[in-house]
């Protein structure tokens, strides 16, 4: 996965509470085994009519959403199984960010593993954000802060990330990526230890 930088977008309200993974990427798009392709399928339900045309009051659909980065919605976003395809679907759209009051826990570890960065913010602070729905905010992981863009508006929300969710992210890295960083370590550990077994 590409390392996480600083990045300024615009949202994309989605004003609903537990988005479960069914709805986020329906079942019947889960035969596909590489990590590409999903974002055609986000959303499918909600997004695209019977005959596959788009709905037009869907708001992935409308025009002035286009190419945002950053999705904005409520509690206990990736509710549901635990079907990874969830995060490729939304990361494949092109979204880096959710900015949400709460996740489901295997939800968010899927998020950190695929460099899609998972953000929880307290209520009255969502609801600022969705009070101010063409706000331009700069996402700055390394400081830990969303920073408001527009004009005379000039605020800095703080997030939380655990330190080694964090590391994962800024340097592109999954747990496996992590572990190989210390090879050398570890290669060193083994021999000590064999080395006092015999």
């Amino acid at each position: 996965m590409k390392p996480f930088n600083k990045f300024e977008s615009k949202f994309i309200p989605f004003p609903f509470v537990n988005v479960d993974t069914d709805q986020i990427i329906p079942k019947q798009f889960l035969k596909l085994t590489q990590k590409t392709g999903f974002g055609k399928y986000l959303f499918y339900d909600w997004r695209y009519e019977e005959d596959g045309q788009p709905k037009k009051d869907f708001i992935l659909n409308k025009s002035q959403y286009v190419n945002r980065q950053i999705l904005l919605t409520l509690d206990n976003f990736g509710s549901g199984s635990s079907r990874e395809h969830a995060v490729w679907a939304l990361s494949d759209y092109g979204f880096k960010a959710i900015i949400s009051t709460s996740f489901a826990d295997i939800f968010y570890s899927n998020c950190i593993k695929n460099g899609l960065l998972p953000i929880t913010l307290p209520k009255p602070q969502i609801n600022y954000l969705f009070q101010n729905k063409d706000l331009s905010v700069e996402i700055d992981l390394d400081n830990q802060e969303i920073k408001l863009m527009e004009n005379s508006i000039h605020k800095k929300f703080k997030f939380q990330i655990e330190k080694s969710k964090k590391m994962m992210l800024i340097a592109g890295l999954d747990e496996i990526g992590m572990t190989l960083q210390l090879d050398s370590e570890i290669t060193k550990y083994e021999k000590n230890n064999i080395t006092c077994l015999v």
